[in-house]
């Protein structure tokens, strides 16, 4: 009887979800994939998506579709957090920048802002010394 009971409150008990209606996300568009973390203003991560886990392989990882495709996936994963606005952080040059800020309009969420982060080399590295023949 009281296991009984004991299964009856542990299948009760529900995860509670803390609501967070304005977030950060992080899209990493690269030559080969498109990687996108949305977290809190604190930095902790809500959920991530890339291509790879939307099922593309290859060259169709970093296409504008894929990223959609991948944002999709992101705003239902994240749908319990009630996510209404995304402040947008870029890095990288891959073919799916525009593509997933796109997406993010059209799955529901406002994006409020959006951050280019690319790393930019100020001098690059040091050049090769001159050949000596």
């Amino acid at each position: 009887m009281a296991q009984e009971q004991a299964k009856a409150v542990k299948a009760k008990k529900k995860k509670v979800v803390k609501q967070v209606p304005r977030a950060v996300a992080h899209i990493l568009a690269s030559y080969n994939n498109t990687i996108i973390t949305v977290t809190d203003p604190n930095g902790n991560a809500l959920g991530w998506a890339s291509a790879g886990m939307a099922g593309f392989k290859g060259p169709k990882k970093a296409t504008p579709y894929a990223a959609s495709v991948v944002v999709k996936n992101l705003t239902d994963k994240i749908a319990d957090y009630g996510v209404k606005e995304v402040t947008v952080f870029i890095k990288g040059i891959g073919q799916g920048r525009e593509g997933a800020i796109r997406a993010f309009h059209t799955n529901g969420i406002n994006v409020i802002s959006i951050n280019d982060v690319t790393p930019i080399p100020h001098n690059g590295c040091r050049a090769p010394k001159p050949r000596r023949v």
